[in-house]
């Protein structure tokens, strides 16, 4: 017996539909994403923190889900919205439902709405807060709740998320039949911010020779410096950049000691605000895993997997600050680069894999940087 949810957006309207998740409700900034695959990569991803995430391709959960598609320790999306949940799942390596999935881990969900409708909605007005209510549905009190949200500026996110105390990480790359290796060879003293850090962002230094520490997001510059690191990585993360002072304090003091610094994501916006530039809300962001980006040093075009609500403002960079990536869709920046000293960061999430490896480049890019400062 299916039961009745809604979902209800901060400008009143109304979207009815089926509940495929947990009873209750739920709030947070509701965004589309336009993958085809990868649904639980995306409701683990701590980018998602506080975000509904409307999927705009109409069948998901064709593949059910398994226990090593995680890239946490924990579903981190507020909800999820869906337009058609197939009765039956079938992989060789499934083995729950996402429906079963999305209510052992509390996800209030819904299915059978326009989802072509509210992402056109998002795309004219801008993402915006909502609510999903299921079972006992009340319009009213759904739209209260909505409204209680706010906006997603302002809001420090990344300490919400963090982990609470630091931690070594040697898990590798996963392989068919094999599973996720161990980290055989550690040639690099690598420290990781985890600002909401995705696991195969970890796993894909690790595979690369970074032994690596992970460390909360409030870690001041002076802990990071006492290990000792070759280089230092900032990784992904949820919210707004701007409130995160106590980052960006320590990624200046970082700089000052020209060691090798790659950013992912909030770690690219939080470098870009540490560099004496400014970060801004975007209307609807990037939110998907076929966004075509150009390195502008190579004229290559990649694509990429994005999931972002805010970009650095290009014309605040100062004149070290280089751009060199640009999103083919809006123009907006995607990498930039210290042109004298090796810290540089990428917006997009080059760990996705959905081109489906156009973007491990800068990975090696960063192993180099380590390899150049300790020559």
């Amino acid at each position: 017996m299916s039961e009745p949810a809604i979902l209800v957006l901060a400008d009143g309207s109304i979207f009815r539909g089926t509940s495929i998740g947990a009873a209750g409700h739920t709030i947070g900034e509701v965004v589309f994403n336009t993958s085809m695959t990868g649904y639980q990569e995306i409701l683990t991803d701590p980018s998602y923190f506080k975000q509904i995430v409307t999927l705009t391709y109409p069948h998901i959960g064709n593949t059910g889900t398994n226990s090593e598609d995680l890239e946490s320790n924990g579903v981190y999306a507020a909800g999820l919205i869906i337009r058609d949940l197939p009765m039956i799942h079938s992989n060789f390596r499934a083995n729950q439902s996402l429906s079963d999935y999305l209510k052992d881990n509390n996800v209030v969900a819904i299915a059978d709405i326009d989802t072509r409708r509210l992402t056109r909605l998002l795309r004219d007005k801008g993402a915006m807060a909502g609510c999903i209510m299921s079972g006992e549905v009340d319009e009213q009190k759904a739209l209260e709740l909505a409204l209680s949200f706010g906006s997603m500026a302002g809001k420090d996110l990344a300490r919400e998320v963090t982990a609470q105390q630091s931690y070594r990480w040697t898990q590798g790359e996963w392989v068919l039949g094999k599973g996720y290796a161990k980290q055989q060879n550690a040639s690099f003293n690598v420290v990781a911010y985890d600002f909401g850090v995705k696991h195969n962002i970890l796993r894909m230094l690790a595979e690369r020779g970074c032994k690596l520490t992970v460390v909360p997001a409030k870690t001041s510059a002076a802990e990071v410096l006492a290990l000792n690191p070759d280089g230092i990585f900032l990784s992904n993360g949820p919210g707004d950049p701007e409130p995160c002072d106590y980052a960006i304090s320590a990624i200046q003091t970082l700089l000052a000691t020209k060691k090798p610094i790659f950013g992912i994501c909030l770690g690219h916006q939080l470098l870009g605000l540490a560099s004496g530039g400014k970060t801004k809300k975007m209307a609807f962001g990037h939110h998907g895993a076929n966004h075509p980006v150009q390195d502008l040093d190579t004229q290559k075009v990649m694509i990429t997997s994005q999931n972002h609500g805010f970009e650095v403002d290009e014309h605040s960079l100062p004149a070290n600050v280089r751009v060199t990536h640009r999103s083919l869709f809006d123009n907006s920046v995607q990498g930039i680069e210290l042109t004298d000293q090796p810290a540089f960061s990428f917006q997009g999430h080059p760990e996705a894999s959905p081109g489906p490896h156009d973007v491990a480049y800068l990975f090696d890019k960063f192993i180099d940087a380590m390899k150049q400062t300790k020559a």
